[in-house]
């Protein structure tokens, strides 16, 4: 029998996360709608774009539903699908595919380190002993799976997600744990536009091209340079390839400066980049804000970190799989489970700042 305490406590968090929701809602149109202005003013082609929008938002509705219905299975399965479709498909494109710092693909890297994450929130989820065990091997399983392939990336952030959950398990401070994640990501990002800015010392600029390769530096600079030339519109949606010099060298050539961060300041300005932060920044409120459990919110905080790092370094989410999968992690760790007593609700609410009234 629910309290007058449990009731409030229900309600206020609710509205949270109908706020959460209604956030996501907005950012999301406004980057399809700049997308297409900024198409309109260069006469630029934002299909792509357009796609992966809607592919995040497909996949996040289809988590909180399965989630709310399945909050182990659904995690469970959708781990076992990224793996399988990891092994079975290692190659997702025609184009080019860097040896390093992203194994055979960008996208291998960033399926297997969200497939470590959605078992990471399975397992986290799980009431009983054995499933608890089996979905912690199917954890580590994406790490092998990436070690295997040769996804020297894919498997440390496999290995990085499994031991945040871990340690999940041993704090209740989301809040601090979300915001350290926010922070990794800024570091990575700021370090990116310094290294195709040619901001950083020499010889720590050397040393970084020769792991992230000349061709993908040289990438990343003409799309500096295009983000410098029309910083409030950029060049139009799917117009780097055309305009960029060194893409157009490439054997074959993809048109992708393989940074998302570099691309949309190129083709959509400055407040497409803007637009892509607050994305990010709108999954961790929504994670701080999320019914479950502290663990299942930082382990698929730290599986999206992870693809964030992923994504400012490669073009994994032009693959709608990585996009779709983005999508379902993050609906999955904030759908509030119809089973009872599945969300430990009232004591994450507690911890959040939602003080009931008794």
């Amino acid at each position: 029998m629910r309290t007058a305490a449990g009731t409030e406590s229900d309600g206020s968090d609710g509205e949270r996360r109908n706020g959460s929701d209604a956030a996501g809602i907005v950012v999301l149109g406004a980057a399809a709608a700049w997308s297409l202005i900024t198409a309109a003013a260069h006469d630029g082609r934002p299909e792509g774009f357009l796609l992966a929008v809607l592919a995040v938002s497909a996949g996040y509705a289809s988590g909180r539903i399965s989630g709310a219905l399945l909050p182990v299975a659904a995690p469970g399965a959708g781990a076992l699908a990224g793996i399988g479709l990891a092994v079975a498909e290692p190659k997702f494109a025609p184009g080019p595919q860097f040896a390093v710092p992203l194994g055979q693909a960008g996208a291998t890297a960033a399926l297997l380190t969200l497939s470590a994450g959605a078992a990471c929130c399975a397992a986290r989820s799980a009431r009983t002993p054995a499933p608890r065990l089996a979905l912690w091997l199917l954890a580590a399983g994406a790490a092998v799976t990436a070690a295997v392939l040769g996804s020297a990336v894919g498997f440390t952030l496999c290995t990085a997600v499994v031991l945040c959950s871990s340690a999940a398990g041993r704090t209740g401070r989301r809040g601090l744990g979300l915001a350290g994640l926010g922070l990794v990501t800024a570091l990575v990002t700021a370090a990116i536009w310094a290294v195709a800015a040619d901001a950083l010392p020499d010889g720590l600029t050397a040393s970084l091209m020769g792991r992230l390769t000349p061709h993908r530096v040289r990438l990343w600079r003409d799309a500096l340079h295009l983000a410098q030339g029309d910083q409030g519109l950029g060049v139009g949606p799917g117009r780097f390839g055309e305009l960029s010099s060194t893409a157009a060298q490439a054997l074959p050539p993809d048109g992708k400066p393989h940074s998302a961060l570099l691309q949309l300041a190129a083709e959509q300005g400055l407040l497409g980049v803007v637009l892509l932060a607050a994305a990010f920044c709108w999954v961790l409120y929504a994670l701080w804000r999320s019914p479950r459990s502290t663990p299942v919110a930082l382990s698929a905080g730290a599986a999206l970190t992870g693809l964030a790092v992923i994504v400012s370094v490669g073009d994994a989410l032009s693959f709608t799989t990585v996009s779709v999968g983005a999508g379902l992690l993050a609906g999955v760790a904030t759908a509030r489970p119809l089973v009872d007593g599945a969300p430990q609700h009232t004591a994450d609410a507690r911890a959040r700042g939602v003080r009931p009234t008794p």
